[in-house]
């Protein structure tokens, strides 16, 4: 071959390895955009950028005196996100793997399947609430075995569907003529988680292990795994499955896990698997449970499609009672978002925030914690020492109220609870929540009491304002105030039956002269007592920030007129602490009618900005003029100086109180409620207390006694107090 002809033979060659290298090309570019387009395109956006929810901290409660009642312990949450799978690996075989190592590490994790998780098998529909019942019923009406036999039962018992048929639209055939499919579908639409039972569940033919067994074939178990295997993975399934039908995909499998099992976790074989940066709520206190309350898990009562429109997630924690609900809009947080990059073997490869989170605001509460905790511990000492007589069922609220602002410096309630322990498991819950005593019921501002004679201040005062009675005017108590015009069958007795003789208005408060406040309530009638109940804030709800009652104005039965005997605290009248306290530092004020309040104000969490205070504004006022003020104050004195004195020789300031003796029924001891109100000549305080069967008013004086002392004596290790915070003068 010469010259010219290998010259030609190696430009057919490179002439054919240009074309095979471009063949290659060609068809390596065919494959990725054609035939593994999806494939790879899918590859391409995970190595791209994934959109993260990072969790805002929720903003901590303190005191007036900023120290911390409520704070947050930064934890980690166990996160199960299907879409961290890489294409190929198995849902199922990542579940389980995951589940058996949070069994094999003692780490709880949430399942809310409504099935026993060990054999034999059984339903635990009627533990759930409603939320839960209200996403169970959703999955089964999906599940098409357990939809056909629902279906097919409605069809036999219509009655199991609480919800009535509703009218038929214009021109739609009646229910009777549609056919039997239809029919039974419209019976199904019409279900509600009120009738979800598991009674009907099981005359339904949809059994535990025929549920397990329908979940099997629509999620695709594979038949090797054990009833024990499958119920596993199901559970986790199933979470999954109830937030798809709400377009949320992640999965928060266990909170609060520790640093050794996420080292555990970070060994890559666990597929769908996310450690996520959270928080718990951590009580500072053992003591203002039923101020501060608790957050947990979203319900069904909380509305969830309002708070999913505001940001909330199914997993989210939200404030259920006390401070913790009432403050939600200021304690949450903002969520942020961050933007995760990853190769296509699912690694991290970069990340940053596409939005910041920001915590929720510092909410400063009125209360003081070192005052609280006095407060609790004087009502309980109490208590204690009235059991003595055999009686361990008795319940009491105490309620301390600043005059001229409302702000609520103490609110406690007897016995009470440990927000920390009562709900760390289902047995503690249990335990509180059963017990007969009520522990987790608010005393102080929802027990509802007859205030007796605690309201003979207020009968006086407004005896003077409606001009019923006059300063200078006396009465002479006979010891039975009998009703004019029925004398012989209608009379309210004085405590002291011989009569106190002629009295005055401050005289009748001293005395407690029943006779002195019957012809006040008679002269003022039904109507004029229950105008000026209203103006002092009784018998409606004071405005605090958490749940009270509204209590319970008299009012004349048929044919009856109860007010001489209201006019003393008796008839159906009922009040809390809360109230009866409102009203005495109304009353003490000079008529400065303020609203109940906890918040003093809620602060950013760098406290750069304040975003709310409480409201010390009157709601309104009453036209007390210092003589009448002066007269009403002088009578409670009298009674600090003269019946309580031996309880009041220890009270480090001057005071002004109120016995009361509560009548209940007559196999029952009397309550014991008390009121009074320091320092004499300047108040700063109102304090009501109500003790169940204390059978007298007297018997809280020393308890009250001790609470002004709380109050009016700075604690042992205060040197020097200032501040605009500080409760003490």
């Amino acid at each position: 071959m010469d010259r010219k002809e290998m010259q030609n033979a190696r430009l057919y060659l490179l002439t054919a390895l240009l074309v095979l290298v471009l063949i290659a090309y060609f068809f390596v570019l065919y494959d990725v955009q054609v035939i593994h387009h999806d494939e790879y395109a899918a590859k391409a956006i995970r190595s791209i950028v994934r959109s993260e929810k990072v969790e805002a901290s929720r903003g901590i409660l303190t005191d007036r005196n900023g120290k911390p009642l409520v704070s947050n312990r930064s934890t980690y949450d166990l996160t199960f996100d299907a879409d961290l799978l890489r294409p190929g690996e198995d849902s199922n075989e990542a579940i389980l793997r995951l589940v058996q190592l949070c069994q094999a590490e003692g780490v709880a994790w949430s399942d809310n399947l409504p099935i026993s998780r060990l054999a034999p098998y059984a339903y635990t529909v009627n533990q759930m609430d409603k939320q839960q019942k209200k996403l169970f019923l959703a999955y089964l009406k999906t599940l098409k075995p357990c939809a056909e036999a629902l279906g097919e039962y409605l069809l036999r018992h219509p009655e199991a569907v609480s919800t009535p048929e509703p009218e038929p639209e214009e021109g739609a055939a009646p229910m009777e003529e549609l056919s039997p499919k239809k029919r039974a579908q419209a019976l199904l639409d019409r279900l509600v988680p009120d009738d979800l039972t598991e009674a009907l569940l099981m005359d339904a033919g949809v059994t535990p292990a025929q549920l397990i067994g329908a979940m099997r074939g629509e999620l695709g178990i594979p038949e090797d795994y054990t009833m024990t295997q499958a119920r596993m993975v199901l559970g986790v399934q199933y979470e999954l499955s109830v937030r798809k039908l709400d377009n949320y995909a992640a999965y928060v499998l266990a909170r609060d896990i520790d640093t050794p099992f996420i080292s555990l976790l970070s060994d890559g074989n666990y597929a769908g698997a996310k450690v996520t940066l959270s928080s718990v709520r951590e009580y500072e206190t053992p003591y203002a449970a039923h101020i501060l309350g608790y957050v947990s898990s979203i319900t069904i009562e909380d509305d969830y499609p309002s708070l999913k429109e505001k940001g909330y997630d199914y997993d989210d924690l939200i404030g259920k009672v006390g401070a913790e609900l009432a403050f939600e809009e200021y304690l949450r947080g903002k969520d942020g978002r961050r933007m995760v990059a990853t190769n296509d073997e699912g690694k991290v490869t970069g990340e940053y925030y596409s939005t910041e989170p920001v915590p929720g605001n510092t909410v400063e509460l009125t209360i003081d914690l070192n005052f609280q905790s006095q407060v609790e511990d004087c009502l309980a000492e109490t208590v204690t020492r009235l059991n003595a007589d055999g009686d361990e069922k008795r319940g009491a609220g105490a309620a301390v109220v600043r005059v001229g602002t409302g702000e609520v410096l103490a609110l406690a309630s007897y016995p009470s609870y440990d927000l920390a322990t009562f709900r760390r498991t289902e047995e503690n819950y249990v335990a509180v929540s059963s017990d007969p005593q009520a522990p987790l019921f608010n005393r102080a501002a929802e027990g509802k009491y007859p205030p007796g004679s605690t309201l003979k201040p207020f009968t006086a005062m407004a005896a003077l304002l409606d001009g019923k009675v006059t300063l200078k005017e006396k009465i002479k108590d006979t010891g039975s105030w009998r009703y004019p015009g029925d004398e012989a069958n209608s009379y309210a007795n004085c405590w002291k039956r011989s009569g106190h003789g002629n009295l005055n208005v401050t005289g009748a408060i001293t005395n407690s002269c029943n006779y002195f406040f019957a012809e006040m309530g008679y002269r003022l009638e039904m109507e004029g007592l229950r105008k000026y109940l209203v103006q002092f804030g009784l018998g409606e709800k004071t405005g605090i920030e958490i749940p009270e009652t509204a209590g319970l104005l008299p009012e004349n039965p048929q044919g009856q007129n109860q007010a001489p005997w209201a006019g003393f605290g008796q008839s159906n009248q009922l009040y809390s602490p809360l109230q009866l306290a409102n009203y005495i530092a109304t009353l003490v004020s000079g008529g400065k009618h303020c609203q109940a309040h906890l918040l003093k104000t809620a602060k950013t969490y760098d406290n750069s900005e304040v975003v709310a205070v409480g409201n010390t504004e009157p709601i309104n006022e009453i036209d007390i003029s210092d003589e009448n003020l002066r007269a009403v104050k002088e009578g409670m004195k009298g009674l600090v100086e003269g019946t309580l004195s031996p309880y009041f020789r220890n009270c480090v300031v001057s005071a002004g109180a109120k016995t009361g003796t509560s009548q209940v029924r007559a196999d029952t001891k009397n309550h014991g409620v008390f009121v009074c109100f320091a320092p004499y000549d300047d108040p700063e305080i109102a304090v009501a207390i109500a003790i169940e069967r204390a059978d007298a008013g007297a018997a809280l004086a020393s308890t009250a006694v001790n609470i002004l002392n709380a109050y009016f004596t700075p604690p042992e290790d205060t040197v020097a107090i200032t501040g605009e915070n500080q409760l003490l003068p």
